[in-house]
């Protein structure tokens, strides 16, 4: 694809007039904002950054070459719920039930300020993120994730020196629920899909998996990593947001010019405990090919900035302190208990 095009997360650039709410990648509809909200007064489901990232276009450098350029979140999980503050804001219990991971407080009313307000299961105590995902289910029972899950935030682009951190209170949904299950296989967030055992790359889940203490149900995925500058969220959750596109002629990925603003790229990375007969494990959402998940950023501002410049722009592979063990004269983003030094 060109780098004249836009890939939403997805969808195109969004529309100036405000009267239309844009369709999922797969082209079936979400359900958008009807609710007002703290961050979204009028309730037409566009919350404007204040200040907008204006004057930007999309990074074409090629930066010395860097095999990593990202640290972790690692979060662990808080409740289940049937709610989503970005889907159905101030709407309690009328979404598909939740897993959520990070912030303690996320619930239908959560707004930036009271993520702000909340605490964390993340080993980093800025990080108050809200990370929600459909909760799966095994023969109509929940199935959480044990311990500090892995949350990667990446580079999507070739030029690793162009990240910079997300705004305060930006949020997306990454992928659809609504999706087909060819339309999940394709999706620029797919990764691995599925896994368990030597079964990988799937679409829906196995029909077995190992009955062995150390097999989990994994996957991993995507979310877009490129910004319009203008909207924290709109209507359909994705459309101010887009994933890397080929710059033409090369092999670099770059923003494209819808969306000029690279920011880091999170990537799932979720284990389930739970193995051998998979016939009745579903996701809350539906089947396998239904997975999709949801960001909402309250990080500390100083905290993020301090991990992403010295992990993903530094191009360094490091943990939750922003530690890189290979490269200790680097030292670290955070001190010993996470926390700024």
């Amino acid at each position: 694809m060109s780098a004249e095009a836009d890939a939403g997360a997805p969808g195109g650039t969004v529309a100036a007039s405000h009267t239309a709410a844009h369709a999922g990648h797969s082209g079936n509809a979400m359900p958008v904002s009807t609710a007002s909200s703290p961050d979204d007064p009028d309730g037409d489901g566009y919350i404007p950054a204040n200040p907008p990232v204006t004057g930007v276009t999309p990074s074409t450098q090629n930066p010395p070459h860097r095999y990593f350029h990202e640290f972790q979140a690692n979060c662990g999980v808080t409740h289940t719920a049937p709610d989503d503050p970005i889907v159905y804001p101030q709407q309690p219990g009328k979404s598909h039930d939740h897993t959520f991971m990070g912030n303690t407080t996320t619930n239908a009313n959560s707004s930036t300020a009271s993520l702000a307000a909340g605490g964390t299961t993340c080993k980093a105590p800025g990080d108050l993120s809200g990370y929600w995902m459909p909760t799966l289910l095994n023969d109509g029972k929940p199935v959480l994730p044990v311990g500090p899950q892995t949350i990667y935030y990446k580079a999507g682009v070739t030029d690793y020196t162009s990240v910079r951190p997300f705004p305060k209170g930006l949020r997306f949904v990454v992928a659809n629920p609504m999706q087909s299950a060819a339309e999940f296989r394709n999706h620029p967030g797919f990764v691995e899909g599925w896994e368990c055992g030597d079964s990988f790359f799937n679409t829906e889940f196995p029909a077995s998996c190992p009955d062995r203490p150390d097999v989990q149900l994994n996957i991993r995925f995507q979310a877009p990593s490129c910004w319009d500058g203008k909207y924290l969220d709109t209507p359909d959750h994705r459309s101010h947001m887009a994933y890397p596109v080929v710059k033409a002629g090369t092999n670099d990925n770059i923003c494209p010019t819808g969306h000029p603003v690279a920011l880091p790229m999170i990537e799932f990375k979720m284990a389930f405990p739970v193995n051998g007969d998979m016939s009745r494990v579903t996701l809350a959402s539906g089947s396998g090919h239904s997975f999709h998940y949801d960001f909402f950023n309250a990080w500390d501002d100083a905290t993020l900035k301090a991990l992403v410049d010295h992990c993903v722009v530094g191009g360094l592979q490091c943990d939750a302190r922003g530690y890189d063990q290979t490269h200790p004269e680097a030292g670290a983003a955070l001190d010993e208990n996470y926390r700024l030094p």
